[in-house]
């Protein structure tokens, strides 16, 4: 399975583009998450709004390497396809995620539970 189709890496460009004329300012926009990435056998999640325009390996979002502790942050989407769990099963994208809140109502509630419970 792919990671990332054209039609979702496409979406998360456009949300880098728009991040990028407004990041730093109170203008930052608090998208919904495109994409559920996920390990079937280490606890492992990503949640992922936006690619960098000029890098379009580097993704934000919310993770979570299920040590307890998600954060919001920047991640390499080449370095997320290379880790494998305790069954050596790749990466995948969950075909049946629909975001219904921003990012940061998951980074929320991910911090209180401390896992993404999306």
């Amino acid at each position: 399975m792919e990671l990332l189709p054209e039609s979702i890496r496409n979406i998360l460009l456009e949300n880098g583009r728009q991040q990028a004329k407004v990041r730093g300012t109170e203008k930052e926009k608090d998208f919904h998450p495109v994409v559920k990435l996920f390990t079937p056998d280490a606890n492992c999640t990503w949640l992922v709004t936006e690619l960098d325009p000029d890098d379009p390996d580097i993704a934000f979002g919310l993770c979570d390497l299920g040590l307890g502790f998600p954060e919001l942050g920047s991640v390499s989407i080449s370095e997320i396809q290379e880790i494998r769990g305790s069954l050596n099963l790749p990466v995948e994208r969950d075909l049946y995620f629909k975001a219904t809140k921003p990012i940061s109502d998951y980074a929320s509630e991910a911090h209180d539970e401390g896992r993404i419970t999306a």
